[in-house]
């Protein structure tokens, strides 16, 4: 396939390193430097001009190409070059946005593209998902929520029904299936006589139920998360409230602009507003910070989220969620003590992904820096695979989780038999992704 990517930043990026094996991608930016980075490192061609303009959309070969993604920060650019495109081929045409209102017009269908992407949404959805499971460090509903794939780091106090023991005989939660065992930079796809030591990081995939059973006996809390505090007052900030005051949970707000707080006390007036600092120990004694069951910090910059993050876990808020703007903040948060950190153009870039794989891919997720694949597609009535027993399947570096027949998602174990026109949820190697949707 022939891709044209608009925007050579992170998420562009991602998106060429996730496709560029498998598709001609060529990419527009007006940054040279950062086209240079690209070409250097992926076999890609590069247009250095602007976008939004008809030359440099011509030159890049837009009319030759299956696919146009617009991936850059400024959605208006994305919509005038996404709008041109449309014009000029008869390409298919992806945007990201950070705009909830653009992606519902587009809903509406009042922008004509073929799909759109919000950054905010996806990244509030991502936070949504693990509020319910505190342990995670990443986490993913698949099938329509009756999957879920869980990415945990196992402590030294995790429950021995799982750890220290060989998995045909841990107490495992019903319902789940460890597909990968990551014990420092070796991977494995366990079997029955492998065993979950402390410090290895695990990726299990099962229903809903089962992936909180996990987190329990991986953290042994069991409080349940209906308090949560949201540190600044942007559009990302009050995209997340919406998200979470829809699952019932109680949000109050922290932002430090008076005019901003009051906006958003206007617009969401289900939640408690503070005008105050993110950074004022005094605040969160008053207030009782501490007795928050979680904190989401989403402030535009990265140094004062881990501040504040850092300041709240000090006053005992027990799970701490902090947005990443820039790559290399993720592990300075790891290491600063915080519980989870999401990079949003990691998030959005993985909803991009998808549109350059197989067609049949419904989903994936990215792990651990993009070095695993969680893959949503359906089996091939011709695939070498259908009519095997799990038992008897060859080696493809992956492993299916679950399986959704009928309606119904299935934990597959050695005696099933994979059939055709069954939806997979696939762990694999990124490096082998390409081969696994070949074959099923």
């Amino acid at each position: 396939m022939r891709i044209v990517v608009l925007g050579a930043g992170h998420v562009g990026r991602a998106i060429v390193s996730a496709l560029y094996q498998e598709h001609e991608i060529t990419v527009i930016d007006t940054n040279v430097d950062r086209l240079t980075a690209v070409a250097d490192r992926y076999d890609v061609r590069v247009v250095e001009g602007n976008g939004t303009t008809k030359r440099i959309i011509r030159e890049a070969g837009i009319q030759n190409c299956s696919l146009f993604i617009a991936s850059t920060s400024r959605e208006e650019a994305n919509l005038v070059a996404a709008m041109l495109v449309k014009k000029l081929s008869g390409a298919r045409v992806v945007v990201r946005t950070t705009s909830v209102e653009y992606l519902d017009a587009w809903r509406e269908r009042e922008i004509d593209v073929d799909f759109m992407v919000s950054s905010e949404l996806e990244t509030a959805n991502a936070i949504s998902g693990l509020i319910g499971i505190p342990a995670a460090r990443q986490t993913d509903v698949f099938a329509e929520g009756k999957v879920q794939v869980v990415e945990f780091d196992v402590p030294e106090g995790a429950s021995h029904d799982v750890i220290d023991r060989p998995l045909r005989e841990a107490e495992l939660p019903h319902d789940s299936k460890v597909v990968s065992i990551i014990r420092g930079n070796e991977l494995t796809f366990p079997r029955g006589s492998e065993r979950i030591l402390a410090g290895d990081r695990i990726v299990v995939i099962g229903s809903p139920d089962a992936a909180r059973e996990w987190s329990r006996l991986i953290s042994r809390e069991h409080q349940r998360v209906d308090d949560i505090v949201i540190f600044g007052g942007g559009r990302m900030g009050t995209t997340i409230a919406h998200v979470l005051l829809d699952r019932g949970i109680r949000v109050r707000f922290v932002e430090g602009r008076a005019e901003r707080a009051r906006e958003v006390a206007e617009e969401i007036p289900a939640a408690r507003v503070f005008h105050a600092s993110a950074f004022d120990p005094e605040f969160f004694d008053r207030e009782r910070i501490g007795r928050a069951t979680a904190a989401v910090f989403a402030l535009n910059d990265d140094p004062g989220n881990l501040f504040s993050a850092v300041l709240a876990k000090a006053h005992g808020v027990q799970l701490t969620i902090a947005l990443a703007h820039d790559q290399t903040s993720l592990k300075v948060y790891e290491r600063g003590g915080v519980d989870v950190a999401i990079n949003p153009r990691q998030v959005i870039a993985e909803e991009l992904v998808r549109f350059g794989h197989d067609p049949r891919l419904r989903q994936i997720a990215m792990l651990d820096d993009d070095r695993f694949e969680i893959l949503d597609l359906t089996v091939r009535a011709e695939s070498e695979l259908a009519g095997l027993r799990f038992d008897q399947m060859p080696e493809t570096g992956s492993v299916v989780g679950a399986i959704i027949r009928g309606g119904d998602a299935i934990i597959p174990h050695s005696k099933d038999i994979l059939r055709a026109g069954d939806r997979v949820i696939v762990f694999v190697e990124s490096r082998r992704a390409s081969t696994v949707e070949r074959v099923l």
